[in-house]
């Protein structure tokens, strides 16, 4: 996994700051690949509950980790459980690595 034990904290730490205790984050794409260089950080945030304002919430978690962990490229995809799986994230939830 390409994230230093610090980046790893301050995601988890934001992640719950925006949307709760129990909301669970994943990294998946490139940068669970050691050997791999360069790549955005893509998340996967499940939620036990449905949440509302599920758009205006991941804008903001996304605004608050570009300020904690420097201005680079964050994909962000939210799963509770009314929102309508795709395959994105079937394999996120399949590939990822709790954080």
């Amino acid at each position: 996994m390409r994230l230093s034990q610090q980046t790893q904290q301050i995601i988890r730490d934001t992640v719950r700051e925006v949307f709760g205790a129990e909301a669970r984050v994943k990294l998946f794409g490139s940068r669970i690949n050691d050997d791999a260089r360069g790549g955005d950080i893509d998340l996967l945030v499940e939620l036990p509950t449905v949440t509302a304002e599920i758009e205006r919430k991941t804008v903001q978690l996304v605004a608050r980790l570009q300020l904690r962990i420097g201005d680079q490229p964050i994909d962000v995809l939210v799963l509770d459980p009314s929102t309508h799986q795709q395959a994105i994230h079937e394999q996120a939830s399949i590939t990822g690595k709790i954080l």
